[in-house]
């Protein structure tokens, strides 16, 4: 055996395998890895996706919460000040009470004071007649005695 044509046959069974493989097995791998690299890109892609989701979610959620407090707080603000206003309410309807019990406490307190005076002017005109009549040692008629009493308490 010659080295040569060993060299030679050996170096053209190696070019028939390298077209082989170019014509049928390298395409098949090529398309493999072109496949492969599209569905990796493709996953890239939507976790990227998903990572912007993300954040515009956490975005909203933000928001939401700050107009959740800025509600509340609103609603906070308008109890306290219904609150305030039924107090001021209460406060203006208890005084409307308080002076409508003190008037008639004022007025009761009127009409006991004119009964006392008419009572006192009662007797006292008792007592003036019972005094004349000690002084006088006589009795007055009744319809003088009455006459009396009214004159006197119209003095008084």
């Amino acid at each position: 055996m010659n080295i040569n044509l060993t060299l030679i046959g050996q170096s053209l069974s190696f070019i028939v395998f390298v077209l082989f493989c170019m014509k049928f097995v390298w395409p098949a791998i090529v398309n493999a890895m072109a496949e492969r690299q599209k569905i990796i890109a493709e996953g890239l892609e939507a976790a990227d996706r998903a990572d912007r989701d993300l954040e515009l979610a956490k975005e909203k959620v933000a928001q939401q919460l700050r107009d959740a407090k800025a509600e509340a707080a609103g609603i906070v603000d308008q109890a306290n000040k219904r609150a305030s206003q039924i107090i001021e309410d209460a406060k203006k309807q208890a005084q409307v009470e308080g002076d409508r019990i003190k008037a008639g406490a004022e007025a009761e307190i009127e009409q006991q004071v004119n009964r006392a005076r008419e009572e006192l002017r009662g007797q006292l005109g008792t007592l003036v007649i019972a005094g004349a009549e000690k002084v006088l040692e006589s009795s007055i008629d009744a319809s003088r005695h009455e006459a009396l009493v009214s004159k006197l308490a119209a003095e008084l």
